[in-house]
């Protein structure tokens, strides 16, 4: 049912954006918007599902963290 939801709203947002891009021409912001929407769908469907989509936050974090307990060490 939620899915439903979030597609019916992904189609209105497409009705009521597209026409007016396709009229100018403006193929590039086109894509870029089709991207961002698909993409946007993509993550909510998930979300909906419970599926565990990773924080952008803990992949920083893992990045960092082996530099951070190099200066804590070197500060102690």
């Amino acid at each position: 049912m939620v899915i439903a939801g979030i597609l019916l709203v992904a189609i209105l947002i497409i009705v009521l954006e597209v026409p007016p891009l396709w009229k100018k021409k403006q193929k590039k912001e086109l894509w870029v918007f089709s991207l961002l929407l698909l993409f946007g769908v993509g993550l909510s469907i998930a979300e909906s599902l419970d599926l565990n989509i990773p924080n952008p936050l803990d992949w920083i974090a893992t990045i960092y963290k082996p530099l951070s307990d190099l200066i804590m060490s070197l500060l102690k």
